[in-house]
């Protein structure tokens, strides 16, 4: 004869999170630990004036530490945020969400932009790079026509 068993939902909660709990804590350990993926700087490109910009937050980094490179058609942006001189304990911490490291962004460039005139700069810990663009390169806004829907009466006899 079989057993009823009383389903717990409290029960399948604790048990889903007993399964999950060790990713989860690799995850905040990655996290932590500086994984490179927490270092990307933000970046934002647009065009202004006939010139590519792109733009990278990097706070709290000294442009010393940052690198730009050109190679074929790839921006490259590297860096390294560096540990503070005064070393606090980790146990010491309550929260603490700023990674240390290396790491480098990468992005492809379009045709027409000029890598032997780039120009960097950095203001307010964000580094502006500067690429002029040939006039063929600019993208050009199209038009969209919108074709009205033709509506069909139907009379009754």
């Amino acid at each position: 004869m079989r057993q009823l068993l009383v389903w717990s939902p409290f029960g399948e909660l604790d048990r889903i999170a007993r399964r999950w709990e060790p990713s989860f804590s690799r995850l905040l350990d990655d996290i932590e630990d500086g994984g490179n993926e927490a270092l990307m700087p933000a970046i934002e490109v647009y065009v202004k004036d006939g010139n590519l910009l792109v733009r990278a937050d990097m706070p709290g980094l000294d442009p010393n530490d940052i690198e730009v490179m050109i190679l074929g058609n790839v921006l490259a942006v590297k860096g390294e945020r560096k540990k503070n001189e005064q070393e606090v304990k980790k146990d010491d911490y309550l929260p603490r969400e700023v990674s240390y490291g290396s790491f480098e962004r990468r992005m492809s460039l379009p045709e027409g932009v000029a890598t032997d005139k780039a120009k960097a700069a950095s203001k307010n810990d964000v580094v502006e790079i500067t690429l002029p663009m040939a006039k063929e390169a600019v993208a050009k806004k199209i038009p969209i026509e919108a074709e009205v829907e033709k509506k069909v009466e139907v009379t009754r006899k």
